[in-house]
């Protein structure tokens, strides 16, 4: 269990964030649910954890944005007095050809994904490493190990999000620092709800399991890297994909 634990989980206000947020908090961690844009549904997020018995608060920024990153983990800091754990989940699509795949949107896509992790980890290891614990799990994807077609964007920013886990895994391990990544594949998300069901049918085709996941399957994995139970594991990927990809 969680208590007494501070967590910081970016991009929470829906999706696989929420569901994360929701189970580091139903295991007893105090949570910062971060958003960028999607205001009200972070205080839904926030109102539902309350309602569960548990605590927890929105902040507002954008990963992207160094200066935005030292505040928010500054201002944790402050009112808490540590941060115990970080999951980076905010992340962007912006698919195409790379044939037609505009620069900007190479670049934006990489600046939240894999800036925006390297961001709050550069951050939050400050404090991390002199408290001489602590929990990094960051969200990469199958995508970022096999590859697709239309978005060599993403699969970039979540390959690199792999190789800075493993490269932060070996030097944080030390002071008792563990840092993994947890690799989706479909789940079902409004990302995934856009789908048509010709795609989807292509999809669960992939997928010895047969079906999509859900977003609770992949909290179930960060809940259990950032407990104590996870202690000796670290610079790994775990993927949550109904065996998409081995």
């Amino acid at each position: 269990m969680l208590e007494g634990k501070t967590a910081i989980v970016t991009g929470a206000s829906r999706g696989i964030g929420r569901a994360i947020a929701l189970e580091l908090a139903k295991k007893g961690a105090y949570v910062v649910v971060n958003y960028n844009g999607s205001g009200e549904a972070a205080d839904e997020v926030v109102k539902a954890i309350e309602t569960a018995g548990g605590q927890a608060e929105a902040y507002q920024c954008n990963v992207a944005d160094g200066k935005a990153c030292e505040k928010l983990i500054n201002d944790v800091i402050g009112r808490r007095g540590k941060i115990d754990i970080l999951v980076n989940n905010a992340g962007i699509t912006r698919d195409n050809l790379l044939m037609r795949m505009s620069e900007e949107d190479f670049d934006v896509v990489l600046g939240t994904n894999l800036k925006g992790a390297f961001h709050t980890m550069h951050f939050v290891s400050r404090y991390m490493l002199k408290q001489r614990s602590g929990r990094i799990i960051n969200m990469a994807s199958v995508v970022g190990v096999a590859g697709n077609a239309g978005q060599a964007n993403y699969a970039a920013s979540k390959a690199g999000v792999i190789g800075m886990t493993k490269s932060a895994a070996k030097e944080l391990a030390s002071r008792g620092i563990t840092v993994n990544a947890v690799a989706p594949g479909f789940i079902e998300t409004d990302m995934t709800g856009k789908l048509s069901d010709k795609v989807r049918d292509q999809a669960s085709a992939q997928i010895p399991m047969g079906a999509f996941g859900k977003p609770e399957d992949v909290a179930k994995a960060v809940g259990f890297l950032a407990s104590e139970d996870a202690g000796y594991i670290t610079g790994q990927v775990i993927h949550v994909d109904g065996g998409m990809v081995m």
